[in-house]
């Protein structure tokens, strides 16, 4: 059964599906940072500090009641755990067996890791840990030749290979650096561990992605999942065909749903509600779909050389009346409790900005916050000519 909708159809079916902007959530907040994890299949974690980091800022969208204790507290009731989804994620320990594809394949040599196979290291490595308990790369000591400062040393690249394969598993970390241990003494009593079947595999794949994200296609729903796409493929033909999934189409594109996904589109959506995103957020990771489906043509320049950067080095999306309309360079200058306004850039589909500000000013009072802020600098628009309004608005606020 083929459906067709509009573009603005399309993003709100994506909006709904991702829990954006997010509605009134009953229960605890630490119950409503799990059931955000659960729906979104992974929370992918990044280094990146330049304000608030990537897992809790993506999380703080979905819960505004977030704290990053909540997180910490999952993973220490192991009812989380940090593997890979499309890159280091946080993933809801009840779909753990659907690690175990990449695991076995990484374990087996059917996938190639980013570093060569050293069996003696990975044996030594394997043994002090199951001798002496949880060791972070730390505790392994190099003392052959120097290395070069972007070369990794041999137990680290031994950790990550066991850590990649299975063998070791994350509990926690401390300042942001990884504890590894046992898989065995990690893994909760009970957690099924039997390896899915190929097609059981892709199912989950289809399924999970289709929930979180609305609609989708082959090539999104195996994104950076090397080998995955034919299999997808064709377990979606076979879906279709078994009338389990809608074929959608929308400005001439395919795409695929859930049976019970056009649902979403009688519910109201919140558009007065402004929310400004991760770059690494579930919603925009995908640069490639969020350009096709909602116009907006993103790159993270924190990469990019500064001269050649167009917006900054960590400009953040912003999503407000169902489109994504703007772009906002941060950082937080956390000894000065200030946060910095390098540049926004508004889309060039924004016309009037009145109600658009309105928006961004009262939620700029929660990002403060919540990136333990008390002062905000705003330094330069895009067009130039609308800072003044915003600025306006800021001292407004904060006299």
């Amino acid at each position: 059964m083929k459906e067709s909708l509009s573009l603005p159809q399309a993003r709100k079916l994506v909006l709904q599906s991702q829990r954006l902007p997010p509605k009134h959530q009953p229960g605890s907040a630490t119950a409503a940072t799990l059931g955000a994890i659960a729906h979104l299949g992974y929370i992918q974690i990044d280094t990146i500090s330049v304000i608030q980091r990537a897992h809790h800022h993506t999380l703080w969208n979905r819960n505004p009641r977030y704290q990053a204790s909540q997180l910490e507290q999952l993973l220490a009731d192991k009812q989380v755990f940090e593997y890979w989804s499309h890159a280091a994620a946080y993933l809801p320990m009840a779909d753990y067996r659907f690690s175990l594809p990449r695991k076995h394949a990484l374990a087996t040599g059917a996938q190639s890791h980013w570093y060569k196979r050293d069996e003696p290291m990975l044996n030594w490595v394997r043994q002090r840990i199951a001798t002496e308990g949880p060791l972070m790369a730390k505790d392994f000591e190099h003392t052959g030749k120097k290395l070069g400062a972007w070369t990794t040393k041999p137990a680290k690249r031994a950790l990550e290979y066991l850590f990649m394969q299975g063998d070791l598993m994350v509990p926690h970390r401390v300042n942001f650096h990884k504890v590894y241990d046992l898989t065995e003494r990690v893994l909760p009593k009970g957690t099924e561990t039997s390896l899915p079947e190929p097609e059981e595999y892709a199912r989950f794949l289809i399924t999970q992605y289709l929930r979180a994200n609305g609609l989708g296609q082959a090539a999104e729903i195996a994104y950076l999942r090397n080998g995955t796409k034919p299999l997808i493929s064709k377990t979606l033909k076979e879906m279709v065909s078994n009338r389990e999934l809608l074929q959608i189409e929308v400005a001439g594109q395919l795409y695929h749903a859930l049976p019970n996904a056009l649902e979403l589109l009688s519910k109201p959506l919140s558009r007065s509600k402004l929310k400004i995103l991760s770059p690494f957020d579930n919603l925009v990771i995908q640069r490639k779909r969020m350009t096709t489906l909602f116009g907006f043509d993103y790159l993270i320049e924190c990469y990019v050389p500064e001269a050649k950067r167009q917006y900054g080095y960590f400009s953040l999306p912003i999503l407000w009346d169902g489109k994504l309309v703007a772009r906002m360079d941060c950082k937080a200058e956390r000894n000065q409790s200030r946060l910095h306004i390098h540049h926004l850039a508004l889309e060039p589909t924004v016309l009037k900005t009145d109600a658009l500000f309105l928006a961004l000013r009262k939620e700029l009072e929660s990002f403060l916050q919540f990136n333990h802020c008390n002062t905000l600098r705003l330094h330069r628009t895009s067009p130039a000519k609308v800072k003044s309004e915003l600025q306006k608005l800021i001292n407004d606020w904060a006299g």
